[in-house]
């Protein structure tokens, strides 16, 4: 014990270094290869919400009616703060906390300034990715734009929703001014200029709504004409090969989330795939299928239709039709637009997932230049039907302002389905009561209201956090 004693005491002095195997705030942030690493668990957090909260709370899918009974309430608008899929301040605050990291960190580290600069410009870029995904599901969110450390200062109030917006402009147009238009080699899928200007006109749109005087038009159309004009994004010549594997990093893709198949994947194909399919690896989940508006909008001309919808399977031997209607999910046709037919593992689907893509921009354009000139004019009509014409479709032309708008709105429509956008354009265009009422298939009978338009704060978060208040409509 004497020994032991006189041990202890002769190491005391050296209790308080830091173990070399392990990193904290004391042994990290220090180097240009530790700044690399920090604003890559950024981009590893980089929030996407569920897809399935677009599909179902529209009028583009119906949920698999049996399971988890969670499903048909959200479809149905029975919607309370409790219920799942609807929780999304978690990852948002969590990918926001570490771009905080970056741009508090980074200012200290020794390294090459022009780096650090992109570095930051690139974390702000997707902290306002996160917060404009909350702003536009909840309205005013708590506004945090330091690092959490410890258990301080974790009850904060709801920030104004000029105030989040504010930010979110900030953010976009450091990235715009310091971000490279676009990358060669191991950097590309990184933010950039353009993807910062996108984003910016995303933004716009959604602020201008319904008001046909709003000056957010004259931004939109502005920003994404800058996309346009630089050059470094285009259309591929198919809608398919906008969505296989070799357009990962493409030229379609302005940002998308990056996976590798079986190394690193997603399983949206197999999750919205047929349910019970042996063509999948572990069998379709069949979580959600199309709805005979959504299928029966494309027509036979449409490249998109097969691209987006699996209407039949062969395996070993016996091909199964798939049907619209039949109510068996089994039979039922289903989504295949992100399926990685290659993919060997549950879940390992390497399909990139879009987040912006050039042809939304060439949308965003068209639809905003309408609003500006109250009327489409040659550049409208070039960008609409560049879309158009590259899923096979006519040119149109002859249209007036009212026309162009609804035509726009569907090509939206039937250009994203799949890819978390149905929800925010119903909602911005003021249409999201109209379109849910009208799809009533498998006795639906939503029970949606005004102030669905805003999802709920989740109670979770507010018991978390009592500084936080709901919603209206939502209160308990």
């Amino acid at each position: 014990m004497v020994a032991g004693l006189i041990s202890l005491s002769a190491c005391e002095s050296r209790l308080d270094i830091a173990p070399v195997t392990n990193l904290t705030d004391a042994t990290f942030y220090r180097t240009e290869e530790d700044a690399k690493s920090a604003l890559g668990a950024c981009y590893a957090s980089i929030y996407n919400p569920d897809i399935f909260h677009d599909l179902v709370t529209t009028d583009d899918a119906i949920p698999f009616l049996t399971g988890d009974a969670a499903r048909p309430l959200v479809w149905r608008y029975d919607i309370t703060p409790e219920t799942n899929y609807l929780r999304f301040f978690p990852g948002a605050y969590q990918s926001i906390n570490r771009s905080n990291i970056v741009i508090k960190r980074l200012p200290d580290i020794p390294m090459d300034e022009q780096l650090r600069n992109r570095y930051i410009a690139e974390a702000k870029f997707l902290r306002a990715l996160a917060y404009l995904t909350l702003v536009r599901f909840y309205g005013g969110v708590p506004l945090v734009t330091e690092p959490t450390e410890g258990a301080e200062n974790l009850e904060l109030a709801r920030a104004a929703v000029a105030d989040v917006y504010a930010l979110i402009e900030a953010d976009l147009q450091e990235a715009e001014q310091v971000l490279p238009p676009k990358y060669t080699g191991a950097d590309v899928g990184r933010a950039t200029s353009n993807a910062a200007k996108a984003l910016m006109a995303r933004m716009y749109l959604f602020r201008a709504g319904t008001d046909a005087n709003s000056p957010f038009w004259q931004q939109a159309a502005q920003k994404t004409k800058e996309v346009i004009d630089e050059g470094s994004f285009g259309l591929y010549d198919t809608f398919a090969d906008a969505f296989a594997l070799s357009a990962r990093g493409g030229k379609e893709n302005i940002f998308e989330i990056q996976y590798l198949t079986d190394v690193s994947g997603h399983g949206l194909g197999r999750g919205y795939g047929v349910r019970g399919a042996p063509i999948y690896p572990g069998g379709g989940a069949g979580i959600a299928r199309p709805t005979a508006s959504l299928y029966q909008l494309y027509t036979e001309a449409d490249q998109r239709r097969d691209v987006t919808f699996i209407t039949s399977y062969t395996y070993n031997g016996k091909t199964t039709n798939l049907s619209i209607t039949d109510p068996n999910p089994a039979n039922a046709i289903s989504f295949q637009k992100l399926w990685d037919k290659t993919a060997q593992t549950n879940g390992g689907e390497g399909t990139s997932v879009p987040l912006i893509r050039f042809s939304d921009v060439l949308l965003m354009y068209a639809e905003a230049q309408n609003e500006v000139n109250h009327g489409p004019d040659a550049l409208a009509y070039e960008a609409l039907n560049r879309v158009r014409t590259r899923a096979g479709l006519n040119s149109y032309a002859g249209l007036d302002y009212q026309a162009f708008k609804e035509a726009v709105w569907q090509e939206r429509r039937l250009e994203f389905a799949f890819e978390n956008m149905r929800w925010f354009d119903l909602v911005r265009t003021g249409r999201l009561i109209d379109a849910v009422k009208a799809e009533n298939s498998f006795d639906r009978n939503a029970l949606i209201k005004p102030f669905h338009t805003l999802l709920p704060i989740p109670q979770q978060d507010i018991d978390n956090n009592p500084l936080l208040e709901q919603n209206p409509g939502y209160e308990q």
